[in-house]
Order: C-alpha cells, then sequence, then structure tokens
C-alpha cells in the first residue's frame, strides 16, 4: 500500500494531510477544553454583581471599555496579568468589547475602590481631569432589577450547571433569600460610601443601581 501511494502523489498528499490533522486535533482540542475550565478561584457573580452586571450592559458600558488584557507588554504593565479564557466560564454574554475609548476593566477591582467609583460615576471629570465620560447621576436614584438578576442566576445554575450553592460558592435559596443576600452586600458596599441618599434607600430595603455597579465592578480581579 505504501508503495502504491508514493507512485500517487495526490493520494500521497490526502492521506498526510489527514494524518497531521488528526494528530493535530488529538494534541489541540484537549488543551482548549482545559483551557476553557474555570480559573482556580472563578466564581458565579452573585445575585447583587448580576444586577450590576445588568447595568453595565443596559447603559452599554462595554460600548467604550473592553474586558480583555492581551499578552502584550504595554497591556500588562498598565491593565495586570493578561486575560485567561478560563477567566469567563461565567460570563454569558461575555463583554470583552471591541473598543478603548475608556480603559480596559477586565481587573479594575485590584485598583480601584468603592469611594472612587461612586465619585467617577458621579463627576467623572472630577477625579479623571480632562474626561469625556459622561455623568451618570441616575445609577443613584434608579433601583437596581434584583428580581432579573436572581432569575438570570436561577436559569444559569438549572440550564449551565453553573455552581451556585455548592461549597465556597454563592448560594442562591430562594427569592426571598437571594434579596435578603443582596440587600447585606448592598450594605457593605455603601458602607464605604458618601451619598447619604444612597445610604438611606439601602437601609430601607431598596439597592440603587450605584450600588449593584460598583458590586459588579469590584468583582473584576
Amino acid at each position: 500500500m505504501f508503495s502504491w501511494l508514493e507512485r500517487n502523489p495526490f493520494f500521497f498528499t490526502v492521506v498526510v494531510f489527514v494524518t497531521i490533522s488528526f494528530a493535530g486535533l488529538i494534541m489541540i482540542l484537549p488543551n482548549f477544553a482545559q483551557s476553557s475550565q474555570p480559573v482556580v478561584g472563578t466564581k458565579p457573580y452573585t445575585v447583587l454583581q448580576l444586577a450590576g452586571r445588568h447595568v453595565y450592559i443596559k447603559d452599554s458600558c462595554n460600548a467604550c471599555h473592553s474586558q480583555l488584557i492581551r499578552p502584550f507588554k504595554n497591556e500588562t504593565d498598565r491593565y495586570g496579568a493578561y486575560s485567561l479564557s478560563g477567566e469567563y466560564a461565567y460570563d454569558r454574554p461575555f463583554l470583552w468589547g471591541s473598543k478603548r475609548t475608556g480603559p480596559d476593566l477586565m481587573r479594575i477591582g485590584n485598583y480601584r475602590t468603592t469611594d472612587w467609583h461612586e465619585n467617577h460615576m458621579w463627576d467623572p471629570i472630577s477625579v479623571v481631569p480632562g474626561s469625556i465620560m459622561p455623568a451618570y447621576k441616575h445609577h443613584f436614584t434608579n433601583l437596581a432589577d434584583i428580581d432579573t438578576a436572581y432569575a438570570e442566576a436561577v436559569t444559569v445554575r438549572d440550564i449551565f450547571d453553573t455552581p451556585y450553592d455548592q461549597e465556597g460558592m454563592p448560594q442562591l435559596g430562594g427569592l426571598e433569600d437571594s434579596k435578603a443576600t443582596a440587600l447585606a452586600d448592598a450594605k457593605l458596599i455603601t458602607a464605604n460610601m458618601k451619598n447619604q441618599a444612597v445610604k438611606d434607600a439601602v437601609e430601607n430595603g431598596q439597592i440603587p443601581e450605584i450600588v449593584a455597579l460598583i458590586a459588579y465592578m469590584n468583582s473584576l480581579k
């Protein structure tokens, strides 16, 4: 058979191509599968963080900010360690972005604080002179949609086997339990905020969008 293949260059080329392709798949696919697994320490978003992520998407923050640090020195020097595919295991949808009118936010939770975000969202130019980002003062009065965030968490848990309610992972329970947990998380956020109206709202059982958004931003590490 081998001598026959040697006398027929076309079929020899096809066999070589198929053999190399098969071997390549055997070598590459397991690595792809492994790299797509959650990075150690990666957790699903809490209900409050999901609500903040919804605010982020609703106001198209991803139109000006990416969440994808590329493996180049100028990127890692500015933004931190480059992104790994497993870090996005629980992101639906991905918010990689394709434009940077503002900086990448993949690891903003490592170097910005709650009070920084509060001041920045209220009056960007007071924090970053020359900024062209608009103020988002409506986040301080609009309320976060905790019900929808909870519904998403339950959906991805049941359909995609997202590991909620497992040891070391965010706990869901029922809707009321999740609302209570989100409110408790919100109080931890507002403890480091200055806006009294926002603090009073949380004390009265309501969660403004700014609190949920900050919870989400603080989770990006």
